[in-house]
């Protein structure tokens, strides 16, 4: 099998070909996409940190003179949505933005919404338990980070449901070369996200309350558009991988089934588990950079203006960071993983997701220590975006 991530095959085992991308090209130019691909732990750690390359190259030059063509018309909502959150834009819009996001996600702050976490992720299983099972996805993984990301943002209880879909149906613009029917709907949820959260902090912006949205409605040099792209950002960003390391983790144990008894054995191996489960089979398997300058990596050249493919989960098997790295280990002490990037861009929800992963996988080992699988799983189509149609399971 060669590198095809629109093969179902490689979405679902990507891993044999990583090892030969890793040995014999270490980086190498995937032509459907026009992109290298870069495989190896050290130039994906250290591209992620170079300044040379950009989550957008609109700060230096405009489309054409990139060498680029501009998105097509329909795409405008989408890419005002997004242009305006922190992730796809670099210093010093950037920097001036997660400077008043982080405000929010403070250590102290985030640490003290783990009782609240602990009790919704303690609910969730009670009632998954109560069924006897289920979709362990659709029960558990996702309406515990939804909660979460809506009850700080300040979304009623009544508009929640929609949360989940719009962030789902915007993801679908991530994926390599997606097709018309997916860039639309993209743009739709986008679009309708956008408007709805527009109302809720003109809203909060009159009657403020004690959520994210109304302190950032506060915030004068915040722009419209500049929340709602930071809203829109801390949804997707905030459950999205959250969800899939919940599924892809709980397949990897069972696929693994003498670490997971070690691990039900010894719950205090969690810590440790949560960072290997992340890394063995990783959640953004791919994250894209722009070149802006000229660069060279393991000796080939690549031009500016072209994009690079940071092979996240080619990067976290590497044999020569990790040790032994096929091997599932819930003790794994030494674990570089890059699963929430790195430079400035690194996840700035990652200690939220951390405390949301601790929770769900505890309150699921402590109550449903029978927990098994009723039948093997589906791969989403997606690659970059990797997760699980659904998670199958008994309690009993």
């Amino acid at each position: 099998m060669r590198f095809d991530p629109w093969n179902p095959d490689f979405v679902a085992h990507p891993y044999d070909v990583y090892a030969e991308l890793r040995r014999a090209e270490p980086v190498s130019f995937f032509e459907p996409t026009g992109q290298y691909l870069i495989s190896r732990h050290a130039d994906v750690n250290a591209l992620l940190r170079d300044r040379r390359l950009g989550r957008s190259y609109l700060h230096v030059a405009a489309h054409e003179e990139f060498g680029q063509e501009a998105p097509p018309d329909f795409q405008e909502q989408f890419w005002r949505v997004v242009n305006a959150g922190m992730l796809d834009v670099e210093p010093p819009v950037h920097t001036r933005l997660r400077r008043l996001v982080s405000k929010a996600f403070t250590p102290r702050m985030v640490e003290s919404l783990r009782p609240r976490v602990r009790e919704i992720a303690g609910g969730l299983v009670d009632a998954f338990v109560a069924e006897g099972g289920g979709d362990l996805l659709a029960e558990v993984a996702e309406p515990l980070p939804v909660t979460v990301i809506a009850e700080m943002l300040g979304i009623p209880d009544a508009d929640r449901h929609l949360l989940r879909p719009w962030s789902a149906d915007i993801c679908l613009m991530y994926e390599l070369n997606p097709s018309p029917q997916a860039q639309h709907t993209a743009v739709r949820a986008a679009a309708e996200f956008a408007d709805y959260l527009k109302v809720l902090a003109r809203e909060r912006k009159r009657q403020p309350g004690e959520d994210l949205i109304s302190a950032l409605a506060q915030i004068d040099e915040l722009t419209e558009d500049e929340l709602v792209g930071t809203c829109v950002l801390l949804l997707n960003a905030g459950h999205e991988a959250t969800v899939n390391v919940t599924g892809n983790g709980w397949w990897s144990l069972f696929r693994n089934p003498a670490e997971l008894e070690r691990l039900r054995a010894d719950r205090s191996l969690l810590p440790t588990a949560i960072e290997e489960l992340m890394r063995w089979d990783t959640p953004l398997q791919m994250f894209e950079r722009w070149v802006l300058e000229d660069i060279e990596v393991e000796g080939v050249a690549i031009p500016k203006g072209v994009e690079v493919a940071l092979l996240f989960g080619s990067a976290n098997r590497d044999p020569e960071v990790f040790t032994d790295p096929d091997r599932l280990d819930v003790g794994r002490a030494d674990n570089p993983h890059i699963s929430f990037g790195a430079g400035i861009h690194f996840c700035l929800g990652a200690p939220l997701a951390r405390i949301e992963l601790m929770e769900s996988f505890g309150a699921l080992l402590e109550k449903a220590p029978k927990l098994e699988l009723v039948r093997e799983p589906v791969w989403k189509p997606g690659y970059v975006i990797r997760g699980l149609e659904s998670l199958e399971v008994t309690t009993s």
